[in-house]
């Protein structure tokens, strides 16, 4: 009888400690995270490019449609098969998008024959010295003829010829004087060029950063600060119209015009492949598209075209995207 009462109790013991074994197996393999645990952060990417394309117009360039969209000009230059010194022309169609991709921002635009490149000048002049190219603006083609070229005939001139005469020994004829005339006046004596002047580059507290040395672009205070959510994103600084408006880097002036809505007499200035830096609401404009500046070189006039006040808009721009140049400029 005791053996009969011990089986059943020894099943049910055996039972609880298997039980037992498989909910400690699965609560060893339960994880659990507490709120606000670390997660390594993941890496910055640019945003995708805007889509659809655009038409060229008079006086762009492709450094300034690829400003105005927000991408790298290389990437603008590679989807559109354009190469160096990457020359366009009025009315063609340039895609904003690598090819393949389908556009889902942009509408179509309407389907319009693309004007051909003008044909050059057959004696079209050279550019201007110091020029780079790839800098000017789209233009029309100048198709007039070149002025005439008259050849003067070539001066007289006189020469004192032996003369033989038989039994004589050789002799020199020499002419007789001219008719006496009004005396000549004497020519004023040439004056010398002045020497080219030399640009005035202020200096100041500097900063390398991404292989660029840096500068403010301005004397005035900060009084806005960067937001990449802006439609115009960069920086703002305060001053008074005709304040100087200095090249934050060494560079090649890539961009000089008003054709960018929102940001007035505008400047761009390309540093290197990856960096440009944009100054815009000027004044006035004082250097042209492909002159090389140098860091703290005055290149425009504070003003408010484009704004409401007399201020600086300006932007560092790192392959295409706009950075925070408060984390390349010297702390001030």
């Amino acid at each position: 009888m005791l053996m009969t009462r011990a089986l059943p109790l020894a099943a049910t013991l055996a039972a609880v400690l298997v039980l037992s074994g498989c909910g400690i197996e699965r609560s060893s393999v339960v994880v659990t995270r507490s709120p606000g645990s670390y997660q390594p952060a993941r890496a910055a990417t640019p945003p995708p490019p805007p889509g659809g394309s655009y038409r060229v117009s008079k006086g762009d360039t492709l450094y300034s449609i690829a400003f105005r969209n927000k991408v790298d000009f290389r990437d603008l230059a590679s989807w559109n098969g354009i190469a160096s010194p990457y020359t366009i022309w009025p009315g063609q169609e340039l895609r904003l998008s690598p090819p393949g991709r389908a556009s889902h921002t942009a509408t179509p635009a309407p389907v319009v024959a693309a004007t051909p490149p003008p044909s050059p000048a057959p004696h079209a002049a050279p550019p201007p010295a110091g020029a780079q190219p790839g800098f000017a603006p789209v233009t029309e083609a100048e198709s007039a003829p070149p002025p005439a070229v008259v050849s003067a005939p070539a001066p007289a001139t006189t020469t004192n010829t032996p003369v033989v005469v038989a039994g004589k020994p050789a002799e020199s004829v020499v002419p007789p004087p001219a008719a006496p005339s009004a005396p000549a006046t004497q020519p004023p004596p040439p004056v010398e060029n002045p020497p080219a002047s030399t640009p005035i580059v202020a200096s100041g507290a500097t900063r390398s950063a991404g292989g660029i040395t840096w500068r403010w672009p301005a004397d005035g205070a900060l009084i806005k600060k960067f937001s990449s959510g802006d439609a115009i994103p960069g920086i703002e600084v305060g001053g008074k119209a005709g304040d100087p408006i200095r090249a934050a880097a060494d560079g090649v002036v890539v961009y000089s015009g008003n054709g960018l809505v929102g940001y007035g007499e505008l400047v761009i200035i390309k540093h290197s492949d990856s960096f440009l830096s944009a100054y815009g609401h000027n004044r006035k404009r004082l250097v042209k598209e492909g002159e090389k500046v140098k860091a703290g070189q005055t290149v425009a006039e504070m003003g408010s075209s484009g704004a409401t006040r007399d201020e600086l808009q300006f932007q560092i721009r790192r392959d295409g995207n706009p950075v925070d140049p408060l984390q390349y400029l010297p702390p001030k």
